[in-house]
């Protein structure tokens, strides 16, 4: 059981770093593409696909399961909203 929730803890946070990775090089790529609406689109669909699949998969019938992916799923959120602050901070810094 033990072992269930950590691959699902494992998984959220997988996820979630492709998640907001994907979204991140989304903005990034976005406001440079001629037309923007496309890369936000295509790009909302597939993250969230991937993230509610996955999410499926990883939790099962089993709520605590679900509950170890979100968790995980949220501190790969919070780890990637640092690493993008902090490479953001160093770009205006060298400007």
């Amino acid at each position: 059981m033990t072992l269930d929730l950590l691959a699902a803890g494992a998984a959220g946070l997988l996820l979630g770093a492709m998640f907001f990775g994907g979204l991140w090089l989304t903005v990034q790529r976005g406001l440079k593409a001629a037309q923007p609406a496309i890369w936000f689109i295509v790009s909302l669909v597939l993250r969230t696909g991937l993230a509610l699949g996955g999410f499926v998969l990883a939790g099962g019938t089993d709520w605590r399961r679900w509950a170890a992916c979100l968790l995980g799923f949220v501190v790969a959120r919070q780890a990637v909203g640092f690493l993008t602050r902090a490479q953001g901070a160093e770009a205006s810094d060298a400007a």
